[in-house]
């Protein structure tokens, strides 16, 4: 989580300038391609809906001609397909400003025990943020993952087996 798109130097969120609140996705090509991003970005927001502010500008910012080449192309099919106007901007990534700790994974943030839990495996602000582990967990609090796949992905991450419970004892107590 972060800021991006403006020209206001080192943004925060109570003193945002013109960014737009973003995420920058670091992934794999061999495992996902950008084209696959860019259909779930497509899918995860409705393009039709006039933003609020600037602030809340669905944008997607690319980092060369490739990545530009084919958001407008996504552009280009979802405004066929929505037959109406799409506010979705597009522009070339200038810089990338990591958000606050505090904003970092949001929906963790709000459960005590299970924030005690991770920051023990992750000790450190940056390994915290960067956890794939919390981003799934993240995920899965905010509605995005089923309690299955969260289970079958959080015995790879080589916790031991008392954590491992531990911490999917309060992920199912956070949901209820």
């Amino acid at each position: 989580m972060g800021y991006t798109g403006g020209d206001k130097k080192n943004p925060t969120y109570y003193n945002l300038g013109d960014h737009s609140e973003a995420l920058q996705i670091d992934y794999n090509p061999t495992k996902i391609s950008y084209e696959r991003l860019l259909t779930i970005f497509w899918k995860t927001h409705d393009p039709g809906i006039r933003p609020m502010s600037r602030q809340y500008w669905p944008a997607i910012f690319y980092h060369n001609e490739e990545q530009e080449r084919l958001a407008f192309k996504a552009k280009k099919f979802e405004e066929i397909k929505a037959k109406g106007e799409i506010y979705t901007k597009i522009f070339p990534l200038t810089r990338f400003y990591l958000a606050e700790n505090y904003h970092q994974k949001y929906m963790v943030r709000h459960h005590t025990e299970i924030i005690e839990q991770l920051e023990a495996i992750y000790p450190s602000a940056e390994e915290f943020i960067n956890s794939t582990l919390v981003a799934r967990i993240n995920a899965y609090l905010g509605g995005f993952m089923a309690l299955e796949e969260l289970q079958s992905q959080i015995r790879i991450y080589g916790l031991s087996k008392q954590r491992t419970e531990n911490l999917l004892r309060a992920i199912s107590k956070a949901k209820k």
